[in-house]
């Protein structure tokens, strides 16, 4: 058997073991949808909850147009088009924002979204640079779960269980991001899907957190068998996450060099690193359960993917309750994000717990997630800016500096683009993805979703990309008459006509009075009309308005 299809069998026998778990009970099963708890009734507690913690917020909802913008960028990730904002705002019902929120989550937008952020989550912190020839197919797999209802509990049993190729399944991606070393690869299942940074750990007792430098290496005692391994073969090469249950494995000086899995973790011996250190048992932190020595990986990665999963597990519900929350409404129970545990204090602990409560209530619905969060007034409310540290939490929505994914697909919408292909001519080989327009305006315009916002920052590299880009340039253009801005002036003779649609495709909404006569004001002042709008054109572009959701 040829290792692409070995690889393809391995995959396909984890989705069949993760499909019988579940008709077996063993996953705790799958809740149909009748039993899950409503949304709009949970938010409605989630809110009351909020009032009771930390008072009744003055701050009213948003207006229609701004709702609009911010939910499709959050679900969809772009804003929405001159169609939706028309049909929206015309829209009598007192429920439309429910619905335009059901319309967006039945969309293939969602799923790519929100595959792109979680992608993102797992990549940004590797440890192999190689690793980025996985993106690609980790986006593919995590927007397939996605689209298809997997829950969160589902995709991240598979990620925790992956083996095989990363063409054949997406999922293995964060284990090769982690070159399979098991204090890597343990550390980031810990933060992404328990909101624990225990890697602090590693060398020491935890200086902030309880958890002791054994607990570490118990955890990373369910990973040694795992490794990473590069394949290279005439005509292609990839790299698999492998499995070695064999007895005789790597000697255990050898613990980074992760080639070929060893039979058993051991802690180094700080005050003595050229010996074998201590043997350590797989145990989870969380709750202590454990398993023997000897134990075979399927073993002790099932076992491990089951406990974190487990409806029971507090921190499985909180960490993406609190991650989600923070990236809706714009401020987490805990900042950042992926620090959250016993030690911490949270922002409103009872809304957070009930929260979590109904999340796996809910089977770890993802889409279920989004829309009571959304929802809630604490999401629909008007946003501010971050508040400052003596003043009282989450009293309005969080203006949000857009990811480069719905920055991008931004500017596609306001200058009316396809998506780019990959030029001709292009560097093929595992890499040629990343020479994709996209791909290249995230090495200026990306960054790692879990930091606070607050710490991202603009650059020089930000605003070259944005001159000097052939695809956006041009259609900042109002030279060309079949594309952008140029199309647009040559269909729009009127100028006040074309300054409301500049408006509408760029910041999805309307111009005030003021704005209309200062831009008409402009356009009249010059003597040329195409410079004139191109003027315009960049300016809402470059606006802070236009680069954050608010």
């Amino acid at each position: 058997m040829s290792t692409r299809l070995f690889s393809r069998w391995l995959s396909l026998r984890m989705s069949f073991l993760v499909a019988i778990g579940i008709m077996l009970g063993l996953t705790g099963g799958p809740v149909s949808a009748a039993d899950r708890p409503d949304p709009i009734a949970t938010a409605a507690e989630v809110d009351k909850l909020l009032t009771t913690e930390l008072g009744k917020s003055e701050v009213p909802l948003a207006s229609s147009d701004i709702y609009l913008r911010r939910v499709t960028l959050d679900i969809a990730g772009r804003p929405p088009s001159i169609g939706e904002i028309t049909a929206f705002s015309f829209d009598p019902s007192d429920a439309k924002r429910s619905a335009v929120v059901d319309r967006l989550l039945s969309t293939d937008d969602y799923a790519t979204n929100w595959a792109r952020y979680y992608r993102d989550v797992i990549l940004y912190r590797r440890t192999e640079d190689r690793a980025v020839i996985v993106s690609q197919e980790l986006e593919k797999y995590l927007a397939g779960k996605l689209s298809s209802g997997a829950s969160w509990g589902e995709i991240a049993t598979e990620i925790i269980t992956a083996e095989g190729e990363y063409e054949d399944n997406g999922a293995t991606s964060l284990i090769i991001a982690q070159q399979g070393r098991p204090e890597e690869t343990v550390s980031e299942i810990s933060r992404i899907f328990l909101g624990i940074q225990i890697q602090c750990a590693q060398c020491h007792d935890h200086p902030t957190d309880r958890w002791k430098r054994e607990q570490f290496h118990e955890l990373a005692a369910f990973f040694p068998r795992v490794a990473s391994r590069i394949i290279i073969q005439p005509d292609r090469r990839s790299i698999a996450v492998t499995v070695s249950d064999s007895p005789f494995g790597r000697n255990f000086s050898m613990n980074n060099v992760r080639f070929r899995g060893s039979p058993e973790h051991f802690m180094p011996d700080l005050k003595d690193p050229s010996s074998q250190g201590t043997k350590m048992q797989p145990v989870f932190f969380v709750t202590g359960q454990k398993l023997p020595l000897g134990a075979k990986d399927a073993d002790r990665r099932g076992e491990l993917s089951k406990w974190i999963t487990a409806k029971d597990n507090p921190y499985f519900s909180q960490a993406l309750v609190n991650r989600l929350w923070s990236e809706l409404v714009g401020e987490g129970f805990y900042e950042p994000v992926d620090d959250i545990g016993p030690d911490r204090t949270a922002t409103a602990p009872q809304t957070l717990e009930y929260l979590a409560t109904k999340f796996a209530e809910a089977d770890y619905d993802h889409r279920w997630l989004l829309k009571t969060i959304i929802a809630t007034e604490a999401y629909q409310r008007e946003s501010r800016s971050r508040r400052e540290p003596d003043e009282v939490p989450m009293q309005a929505n969080v203006s949000q500096r857009l990811r480069s994914d719905q920055l991008f697909s931004s500017l596609l919408v306001a200058l009316d683009l396809s998506e780019p292909e990959t030029p001709a001519g292009a560097p093929g080989g595992p890499y040629a993805n990343f020479r994709s327009p996209r791909n290249l305006f995230a090495s200026a315009f990306g960054y790692d979703p879990s930091n606070l916002r607050d710490e991202v920052q603009t650059s020089i590299p930000q605003a070259l990309v944005m001159m000097n880009s052939p695809i956006f340039s041009r259609a900042i253009s109002a030279r060309s008459r079949t594309s952008g801005l140029g199309k647009l002036l040559v269909e729009i003779s009127d100028d006040r006509e074309a300054v409301m649609e500049l408006y509408l495709r760029v910041l999805a909404r309307q111009p005030s009075l003021s704005e209309q006569e200062t831009a008409l004001n402009y356009i009249r002042s010059t003597t040329s009309r195409g410079e004139a709008f191109e003027d315009l054109l960049w300016t809402l572009l470059n606006s802070t308005e236009f680069l954050h959701r608010r």
